[in-house]
């Protein structure tokens, strides 16, 4: 029998490499709001960094707007929440028409509860042609809480 014990490392191991694109260079970010010492470019960053963080409670959007209409069949999100209890929300779209209409790829709740759980992976396999737009929006607590929204990490392959 060979057997090996599922560890809190091994789950949050990095993902088999993939041709991530560099967002930082194919896409223009929209934003509804960003804390000055977290900015997107840290949560878009191939290289890592502290990630994305809103200026203030409430929802927010994230649009990634793309400089040639792309094919994604990748989509990997990392959220964390080191403080408090809450669940949030989150929703993937996306447009082929510059963002007149969308479609809508997930829709999912999950609920922190530092210590024990700090960190939601989400990783989505997808057949997406033409893309122009990807929106990304984040109820931070669907009960209404001042909690801001974060996001450590979003790869697109």
């Amino acid at each position: 029998m060979r057997k090996s014990l599922i560890t809190e490392l091994s789950q949050e191991a990095e993902l088999p490499e993939q041709n991530w694109l560099d967002l930082l260079k194919t896409a223009r970010a929209e934003l509804t709001s960003e804390d000055p010492a977290h900015p997107i470019e840290s949560a878009l960053n191939r290289s890592g960094g502290s990630g994305w963080r809103a200026k203030g409670p409430g929802t927010q959007t994230i649009r990634l707007l793309f400089d040639e209409p792309l094919q994604i069949r990748h989509i990997n999100l990392v959220f964390l929440e080191n403080e408090l209890s809450r669940t949030q929300e989150f929703v993937v779209r996306w447009s082929t028409d510059a963002g007149r209409s969308f479609r809508e790829i997930v829709r999912q709740q999950y609920t922190f509860a530092p210590p024990e759980t700090t960190r939601e992976i989400e990783d989505y396999m997808v057949d997406l042609f033409g893309v122009a737009v990807l929106e990304l929006i984040i109820l931070p607590d669907i009960n209404g809480g001042e909690s801001c929204a974060s996001l450590s990490v979003l790869r697109i392959a």
